[in-house]
């Protein structure tokens, strides 16, 4: 049966999302995620698995990889499995059209309903819609799903892509009742918009139309406080009717700062009674690129100030709930950005509805990434893909940017499939596609060099200060490729930084490694390579960006960029990293928590007032006696007053043309032991502060002796177990960075596979420490836990419960 991709907003209607459906609705919605069953077999035959005895119990979203990619073993499972349904229905109306809609099902997905098999789907980022009208009985209904998350270069985004691709129903699914006459996927339009007025053009495809006589279709527009603005009527008079609203006067336009959404009520009467109805939700806005220069929003220069998101949280992988989507996008609104790269692949609808709302551009991507191009059924998937993209994200004002793919060339899954000739002609087909699907928004690419003429917006390659170079240099790249490139639009920078990761003297904006100073004659280091042989550091990171941010908030003709990437992320190309099978360049860890890096970018983007003393997760420092220390605030606030051990150190203006913290720094001379740092300002009759309390000694640790163990009781009821290295005289070895194994033996279990600072068996020590949560079982056991690695053969502890 074939299945019809749907655009998301289409299905917000009237009907409270996840209720159970009022009697009489002209159509329903409602939510199936409980009471699945999952079955780890990978045969393709529903008679091998329908009286299989070890199907499990679960909730969607669900995937298979939710830990295994982040285990302790090389590789994850990339294989099949099934899951299975039973839908009981008390009755079937027969004026009704039966649908099941999944979100997604990653990577391909074959559907049965009692016994039947009705409907398969490829492409495990798109939403996906089958009709079960004809297979339906009434009182219990068995549905089977077969997923498939197994290589097949057929299918993109690449295997050899930096990220894992995890299987399962890792989306939403939902019952759908409709008319047998209905609306069908409502596509939204503003031709012309201005301060002045606006105009609005709703394409209405239906569904069934030759069954009834007389329609007519009706159209009200209503804005944000349910008042109608404007309403239109059509006779049908073929099965797609374009309705166009041309006068709509001083419209509320939809902006980063203030996103002003209207609703669109779609209504189909036959002989004047409404048989379906659905609602839409649209924003008035208007953009242009500049040749060789800014961004243009509503007639007004936005500077793009953009992260990364990558669909995954610690311990659920990509089967995350909409509270969780919703909170990793109102981060990065709270962060002050204004724009995201959704890569790579498109995401959850909650994400677009979140954008949509809360004021956020995105720049949405086809998972083309890497692979380079494949022959004729790939290309046929390819082009699928990109069609159910746009169907289906169509309505969302926030999408400005259709990006077709991502370093495509790289690592060719076919033969000759990195051939730039026929590489180009199929980005044109794709190009030409995505504009006959949406004239009104732009094509990307990025790191694809020889396609860069034709897309409308390209992104090259510029990583100053990780993979190559200093990040000192970041100026002279953009101002190089601002000529070059009619629409250049800085996708990807960043680096790594290990949480708790700290050094006195980080690599400096010209890639040197100084001494710590507790040498007379000051060593420097050339580093080539900054992200093979630098430290990790979070105040590394923290500099790098800071330079990055100065550049771009202070160059008027510059279009904007997007940091890599906003939260740690799992990748099968990273074993060694201090965390194993983890993207460290997050500006929060895998469960959201901010690291440093996050409050940098707050400072130059946030408009609440908030102070942050680098850094929370530094507060063990050393360093020769007279040798003074550079504090760095970072904060929005006007003027930062700091303050140590009770002396004021005197006020400083904030000015971010100054590096680093925007001139918020001050030198300290900390004394041996306690020391605290209050930093305060008063803004608008508010104080606000922050408070810092650093234990500071004058003496250098040893070489690393041993390792200890040390747990106390968090508010869960868990354990936080801390190892920490010393030295022969019991200090602290701040210096010590190798990789610790972690173990509960008994009584309990330790947190694991969640790539999290203390979710992680294997993890690099943070200046000398490393940390795990232990959970405690109901026995009366106490817990026995153990930390050891290459050179300490292994301490024990034992945790009283």
């Amino acid at each position: 049966m074939k299945l019809k991709c749907i655009i998301f907003c289409v299905a917000l209607f009237l009907l409270n999302c996840g209720q159970k459906p009022e009697e009489g609705a002209l159509r329903t919605k409602e939510n199936i995620n409980k009471e699945w069953s999952y079955l780890e077999n990978p045969t393709r035959s529903l008679a091998d698995i329908e009286n299989s005895l070890d199907w499990v119990s679960i909730d969607l979203p669900h995937t298979w990889n939710s830990e295994d990619p982040t285990d302790n073993m090389a590789g994850y499972r990339r294989s099949g499995s099934w899951y299975k349904k039973e839908l009981e229905l008390d009755g079937i109306n027969p004026d009704k059209r039966y649908l099941l809609y999944f979100e997604g099902a990653n990577i391909t997905a074959k559907v049965y309903m009692n016994g039947s098999e009705i409907g398969t789907h490829i492409g495990g980022y798109i939403g996906f819609e089958i009709d079960i009208s004809e297979h339906l009985q009434k009182g219990q209904n068995s549905i089977y799903v077969r997923v498939d998350n197994s290589y097949d270069r057929d299918i993109i985004p690449s295997q050899k892509s930096d990220f894992f691709i995890y299987g399962g129903i890792t989306r939403d699914v939902w019952l759908i009742t409709k008319p047998k006459t209905s609306i069908g996927n409502v596509k939204l339009t503003t031709p012309k918009v201005s301060h002045e007025k606006a105009s609005l053009q709703v394409e209405v495809p239906l569904e069934g139309a030759e069954q009834v006589s007389d329609l007519k279709l009706i159209v009200v527009l209503k804005n944000e406080k349910g008042e109608v603005v404007v309403s239109k009527s059509e006779k049908v008079s073929s099965k797609t009717t374009t309705i166009t609203i041309t006068d709509i006067q001083n419209p509320q336009l939809w902006d980063i700062s203030d996103p002003n959404l209207y609703k669109v009520n779609v209504s189909l009467s036959s002989n004047e009674e409404i048989i379906d109805e659905v609602l839409e939700k649209v924003g008035f806005r208007w953009f242009e690129f500049k040749k060789n220069g800014p961004f243009y929003l509503n007639g007004k220069r936005v500077l793009l100030r953009g992260t990364h998101r990558h669909e995954e949280h610690a311990g659920v992988g990509a089967a995350m709930s909409n509270e969780q989507h919703r909170k990793d996008m109102e981060q990065i609104k709270e962060m002050g950005a204004n724009f995201v790269r959704l890569a790579h692949y498109p995401q959850d609808p909650e994400v677009y509805k979140a954008c949509d709302e809360l004021g956020i551009l995105v720049w949405d991507e086809l998972p083309w990434c890497r692979g380079g191009l494949g022959e004729e059924t790939w290309q046929k998937n390819t082009k699928n893909m990109l069609t159910e993209i746009i169907d289906q994200n169509h309505n969302h004002p926030s999408i400005i940017i259709w990006s077709l793919g991502n370093e495509m060339y790289w690592l060719p899954d076919f033969e000759g499939g990195d051939d730039t000739t026929k590489m180009n002609t199929f980005l044109s087909e794709l190009n030409t596609l995505a504009h006959k699907l949406d004239p009104t928004r732009k094509t990307a690419i990025r790191k694809y060099y020889e396609g860069a003429d034709i897309v409308d917006v390209f992104s090259p390659s510029i990583w100053s200060g990780w993979y190559s170079g200093s990040y000192k240099s970041y100026q002279k790249a953009i101002e190089t490729y601002k000529p070059q490139y009619n629409h250049f639009l800085h996708a990807e920078y960043g680096g790594s930084s290990h949480v708790g990761r700290h050094s006195e003297n980080p690599i400096t904006g010209e890639g040197v490694i100084k001494s710590e100073g507790w040498e007379e004659a000051i060593v420097q280091t050339k580093v080539a390579n900054i992200a093979k042989i630098g430290d990790w550091s979070e105040n590394y990171i923290v500099d790098l960006f800071d330079w990055h941010l100065r550049i771009t908030e202070t160059d008027s003709t510059f279009v904007g960029n997007a940091q890599w990437a906003f939260k740690d992320f799992g990748t099968p190309l990273r074993p060694e990293n201090d965390i194993p099978y983890m993207n460290q360049k997050g500006l929060v860890d895998r469960n959201g928590k901010p690291k440093d890096a996050y409050y940098v970018f707050k400072s130059y983007w946030s408009d609440a007032p908030f102070i942050y003393i680098e850094s929370e997760t530094w507060t063990k420092r050393q360093g020769p006696k007279g040798k003074p220390r550079s504090i760095n605030v970072f904060s929005n606030c006007d003027v930062v007053n700091l303050i140590h051990n009770g002396n004021e150190l005197g006020k400083k203006v904030k000015d971010i043309t100054k590096f680093p913290a925007s001139g918020l720094v001050w030198d300290i001379d900390f004394e041996e032991g306690d020391n605290q740092l209050i930093a305060v300002s008063e803004m608008a009759g508010n104080t606000i502060r922050d408070t810092l309390n650093i234990s500071y000694r004058y003496t250098k640790n040893g070489s690393a002796k041993e390792l200890l163990l040390s747990s106390s009781k968090l508010k869960n009821g868990n354990f936080l177990l801390t190892a920490m290295a010393v030295d022969e005289n019991g200090l602290r070895c701040l210096d010590y960075e190798d990789k610790v194994y972690f173990q509960c033996l008994e009584g309990g279990k330790a947190l694991k596979n969640q790539g999290t600072p203390t979710g992680s068996e294997v993890i690099g020590m943070a200046n000398g420490q490393a940390s795990i949560e232990i959970i405690p079982d109901d026995t009366e056991i106490d817990l026995t836990v153990m930390v050891l690695n290459q050179n300490f053969k292994g301490t024990y502890l034992t945790i009283e419960k």
